[in-house]
């Protein structure tokens, strides 16, 4: 709520800041033309007592220059917090082309007050090329600011602003998984690095289903740890795709141990094809309190009422 708060006032200050630079667009053709808006009829005392207040305390009019580059200031300042609709044929030649011709027109037509002509035929020629100067600087800077708050010349989706350096060196220790990627920057595809340079801290995936957590990230794992030698405690919840991955990965790197490890599988769902455990075999009871939790977990199993 409150970046929407600030985005709207946001808004409302370009807009302040654009209409300071139509005022000063007004102002000089009122100045500049005074004599041909005389003779249409306007003819404001209020605003002439405080123009002429302005000119005898900072001679803002001593030059037709000057409230022009004042309305090009302001009417910049205001572009530059614009954020306009994307649009992908926006380029910078596009952009020079109209900003060059606002400049021409825009800067460049005070010979036009000058012209042999009626009065107000040079006021008419000289307002109007004004105008139109003003609205080509207004579109040039509407879309430079596009442009320069998100490049759509030849990245529709927004790629390149999107996309940072990542890790390319590879950090590898006794006990580390280092996972491959493939990422884009500056215009160029890099080969990179996941280093999980500590497992034993653990480690979380998550990710929808069909994501590839198990693809990218758990096959890895498995197959890493066991080119390292480690034995592997494996829930395979997809029983058989993790265990005949193991199972084929630990055949092909045997002489990474030096003790021949041996694999086995306890399948509550097909006995029958699983190897046998006793959980309280006394080989494994090391004192009195493993005896005391086996007896507690098998008694609360046997009466479910008494948990």
């Amino acid at each position: 709520m409150q970046n929407e708060d600030d985005l709207r006032g946001l808004a409302k200050v370009m807009e302040f800041m654009r209409a300071i630079s139509i005022l000063f667009v007004v102002i000089n053709i009122y100045w500049f033309c005074f004599q041909s808006i005389q003779e249409w009829g306007i003819n404001i005392g209020v605003v002439d007592r405080i123009l002429l207040g302005f000119q005898r305390t900072a001679g803002l009019f001593s030059s037709i220059f000057w409230t022009k580059l004042f309305a090009v200031l302001f009417l910049a300042l205001s572009c530059l917090g614009t954020k306009g609709v994307k649009e992908q044929k926006i380029t910078w030649r596009k952009i020079i082309l109209y900003g060059v011709t606002g400049l021409l027109l825009f800067f460049f037509n005070w010979w036009l007050l000058a012209l042999p002509l009626p009065l107000s035929a040079n006021t008419v020629f000289y307002i109007a090329t004004l105008t139109a100067g003003y609205i080509f600087l207004l579109m040039a800077g509407l879309w430079m600011s596009r442009l320069l708050k998100t490049n759509l010349l030849e990245d529709m989706f927004n790629v390149e602003n999107e996309s940072f350096m990542q890790e390319t060196e590879l950090k590898e220790n006794e006990y580390s998984v280092n996972l491959r990627t493939r990422f884009w920057f500056r215009g160029k595809t890099y080969d990179g690095w996941i280093n999980l340079v500590n497992i034993f801290r653990a480690t979380m995936v998550l990710g929808t289903p069909g994501s590839g957590k198990s693809y990218a990230i758990i096959n890895q794992y498995i197959k890493q740890v066991i080119e390292k030698g480690f034995s592997v405690f494996l829930y395979d919840f997809k029983y058989p795709d993790l265990s005949e991955i193991a199972y084929n990965h630990l055949i092909n790197n045997l002489d990474g141990y030096k003790v021949k490890p041996k694999f086995y599988v306890i399948n509550f769902d097909d006995p029958a094809g699983s190897h046998r455990c006793n959980p309280i075999h006394p080989d494994f009871m090391t004192d009195i309190s493993d005896a005391y939790e086996s007896a507690y977990t098998i008694m609360l199993n046997l009466n479910r009422t008494w948990v």
